[in-house]
């Protein structure tokens, strides 16, 4: 089931209406019950690895909290977090994994010998083990307590607006608003309608629409003028933040409706002017996670400049392989943790530093378009199929950029059309520094973006309802 269907409207306004007239511990067992309805819709033959991970986590962390011995407590946080990465390696990689062996040893005259299992992947994996991971860690660390109640401990896990595509919610954050009644307000109900209906506008207008555009230059065997592959990665660019920030702020829109917090997963990623920035604004969820569990456990900063830059490619590395198992992921990660070390070091020289980061108009510009476009040849990266699509496309925008033959019609006109209403938003949205300024604005000027958001989203909205690009992940 996937946000953008009338199957999941029907589904939300039916769990909706009865949420409304339970009590807490009615509310509990009808999240898990929706949760889990809502998974299945997916493939309810994934609901098992969903159970088990909640049950052996729940137990991990019930015996974390009454174990005082250092030895068991490590035997036990191990155990959880060995079954957890075993689940995740053999679902999502471990096709990968075999395949570059066997080209490997292909490659030297070696062929191996055996069959490669086409596994298909669970949606949401790789987001609810790092919740139920973070979650276990926690207790370790002994910074929360141990759920007792199974059923809620079950809605943390299995809680339907962030199940698939996050945000990777933190148990310190979450399981409280789980254990304990909830308040619906005025206020939040109109802000999560208002996230809702942006975040249907930024998947069915935007990034739906310029999907097309995007993979008519990704698609194998084509070839553009670099003009137009340059526009294509805009295209890809803005489809993916529509894609995800859209998903990220229906289920928080979803979540204020029942009176639950989920926390911002996007803060205007692309109006930054470093890497670092960059990553403080995109996937929030991910990329703070990475930072608490792997980066710091590294060693992060502590123990000099090379360790330092040791960590955050590891910690960048791994991150680009949780995205999916391809070398492009890898390549990409390699590629986003060079950027936060090539730009830590070159904040220390005065003359860049005042480029990079100055208060001057011009300053800002360039900063801004630099990494605007070093964001993009990521993105490249990210969305092509091989190694040797990152080199042609690249080729193609250094030595035939060729900005006559550029598709005004076909590809710069819808380009500009379907982002020109995102641009506008976000102004508005990061001159206030408030993601919800929208629902706060005079009675006329709010209902002007609201009519502006159904008629557009109604009239050139794409309704194919394709898939959010995160489920792949």
């Amino acid at each position: 089931m996937v946000f953008n269907s009338l199957q999941f409207v029907w589904f939300f306004i039916a769990v909706y209406a009865l949420y409304r007239l339970l009590p807490h511990r009615g509310q509990n067992w009808l999240l898990l019950i929706s949760s889990y309805y809502f998974y299945a819709a997916w493939d309810w033959r994934f609901l098992g690895l969903l159970a088990a991970s909640t049950l052996v986590d729940y137990t991990a962390a019930r015996l974390l909290e009454a174990e005082t011995t250092p030895r068991r407590r490590r035997l036990y946080v191990a155990a959880s977090l060995g079954f957890n990465l075993t689940l995740l390696g053999f679902f999502k990689y471990f096709n990968f994994f075999a395949d570059s062996l066997q080209a490997l040893f292909s490659g030297f005259g070696m062929p191996l010998d055996f069959v490669t299992l086409r596994i298909l992947l669970p949606v949401g994996i790789s987001f609810y083990t790092f919740v139920t991971m973070s979650y276990v860690i926690d207790v370790y660390r002994r910074e929360i307590p141990a759920s007792r109640n199974l059923v809620d401990f079950a809605v943390f896990v299995a809680y339907f607006p962030h199940l698939v595509a996050g945000p990777i919610l933190r148990a310190s954050r979450l399981l409280p608003q789980i254990q304990l009644p909830r308040t619906i307000t005025a206020d939040g109900v109109r802000n999560g309608l208002w996230l809702m209906a942006w975040g249907f506008f930024q998947k069915i207008f935007i990034a739906d629409n310029l999907a097309g555009l995007a993979n008519s230059v990704f698609e194998p065997g084509t070839q553009h003028a670099g003009v137009n592959v340059l526009l294509g990665v805009y295209a890809f660019a803005l489809q993916i933040y529509g894609d995800f920030a859209g998903y990220s702020n229906i289920a928080r829109g979803t979540s204020k409706l029942m009176g639950i917090e989920l926390i911002e997963n996007f803060r205007f990623p692309y109006l930054v002017r470093t890497p670092q920035a960059f990553w403080r604004h995109w996937h929030i969820s991910l990329s703070t996670w990475l930072r608490d569990y792997l980066y710091i456990p590294l060693g992060g900063n502590r123990h000099g400049a090379v360790r330092t830059r040791r960590n955050l490619l590891i910690t960048m590395l791994l991150g680009g392989l949780w995205h999916g198992a391809a070398w492009t992921f890898v390549f990409w990660g390699a590629y986003q943790g060079a950027l936060l070390i090539l730009y830590q070091a070159a904040e220390r020289v005065p003359l860049l530093r005042r480029w990079i980061s100055g208060p001057s108009v011009l300053a800002r510009v360039t900063s801004w378009t630099v990494m605007f476009h070093l964001t993009c040849y990521g993105w490249l990266i990210f969305r092509a199929r091989s190694a040797q699509q990152v080199v042609d496309l690249t080729s193609s925008i250094v030595f035939r950029f060729q900005a006559s033959a550029t598709d005004v019609a076909g590809m710069l006109v819808p380009l500009v059309l379907y982002a020109t209403p995102l641009v506008i938003v976000h102004a508005l949205e990061a001159w206030h520094d408030d993601l919800l300024v929208v629902p706060k604005l005079p009675l006329l000027v709010r209902y002007s973006v609201y009519a502006a958001t159904f008629y557009l989203t109604m009239l050139f909205g794409n309704f194919g309802g394709a898939e959010f690009i995160y489920f792949q992940f």
